[in-house]
């Protein structure tokens, strides 16, 4: 039988997630699951990279990250879920992939000339930054993925893992490779907008969370935008500009005709539009929610996941960097 092949996932811990978290990412690694040996990563050395000084939340930001995924379908027993910072063989793969690459090849990478730009770096540029590709590359490889999904803009942090593991191949281990040159699975990630139509962030304020409760849908739906042009009951509106609409190909599947002759003819007013997507809603999100009330309630249970996938990747972790020492001559 043919060993199912291995893909590396991981999240940056930000908290309780949203539906643009679960919409791009989560739904798509729930399926992974049956075709694929997956490791979940918890990224919180990763946090590090642009925003060192406020550490102290990121234990709670995990706990609740992980609640998230879990509620939301990820099997810990067939996908381990781990914290990067307790398998401490990824800083050593870090600083040992460190010295195969130069710096000015890290300072090429069009993804991090993003950040830069985007995030006012210039002067302010940090090491751990711009060495962010190799740590991830150090994800990877010590657990040997074959695959990461990831959206577009990854696809030069993995050019630069698959650059390591061939360099370090060829330098070591020639006639007997220890690492494979793990592919980018490109991942149409649909874009889920928040609720004033911009992207979906908790810095912007415009979120709806995994976790909100009926109420809360309820409530912040009612202020959702939708189209300006669309003033009141019985104006025709044009539901492929509205922000709404966008959230009824997700959540209204079977009701997508109906919606969508209502609001171009103006029989149905956007008041009891967001109200039958908060319906649809709140009726999709109910497994997520009770499974999650369950997990609140016994928050060991998130702790013992959490420790039974550190203890499981730091086995391969270790199994991994003994064929590096090996390969490098360390003993």
């Amino acid at each position: 039988m043919t060993p199912k092949k291995r893909i590396l996932s991981g999240m940056r811990p930000t908290g309780k997630l949203h539906l643009g978290n679960l919409v791009g990412a989560l739904e798509n690694w729930v399926k992974l699951q049956d075709q694929y040996e997956n490791y979940h990563l918890v990224a919180d050395w990763h946090t590090l990279t642009t925003d060192c000084e406020h550490t102290k939340s990121i234990h709670e930001n995990t706990l609740e990250m992980v609640m998230d995924w879990v509620a939301a379908g990820i099997d810990p027993v067939k996908s381990p879920i781990f914290v990067q910072s307790q398998v401490k063989q990824h800083a050593e793969l870090n600083l040992l992939l460190s010295m195969l690459i130069t710096t000015s090849r890290l300072e090429r990478n069009p993804t991090l000339k993003e950040q830069v730009r985007d995030l006012n770096l210039d002067s302010r540029m940090s090491l751990g930054h711009l060495g962010y590709p190799v740590l991830q590359a150090a994800d990877i490889l010590l657990y040997k993925g074959d695959a990461v999904p990831v959206g577009e803009d990854q696809l030069p942090h993995i050019e630069i893992a698959r650059e390591l593991a061939r360099r370090f191949n060829l330098l070591y281990a020639p006639e007997n490779p220890v690492f494979p040159e793990p592919d980018g699975m490109l991942t149409h990630f649909p874009r889920f907008p928040g609720l004033d139509g911009n992207r979906m962030s908790k810095s912007l304020g415009n979120t709806l969370l995994i976790s909100d409760s009926p109420d809360e849908i309820k409530k912040k739906l009612r202020g959702a935008v939708t189209d300006p042009q669309k003033v009141r009951k019985g104006d025709p509106g044009r539901p492929d500009v509205c922000l709404v609409f966008t959230y009824h190909k997700r959540f209204s599947t079977g009701q997508l005709h109906e919606i969508r002759e209502g609001c171009e003819s103006g029989a149905l007013g956007c008041v009891d539009c967001k109200s039958k997507c908060a319906v649809n809603m709140i009726e999709l999100l109910g497994p997520i929610h009770e499974k999650r009330h369950y997990l609140e309630a016994n928050p060991n249970i998130i702790r013992d996941i959490i420790e039974d996938g550190n203890a499981r990747a730091r086995n391969v972790a270790a199994q991994t960097m003994g064929e590096v020492h090996e390969a490098m001559g360390f003993g």
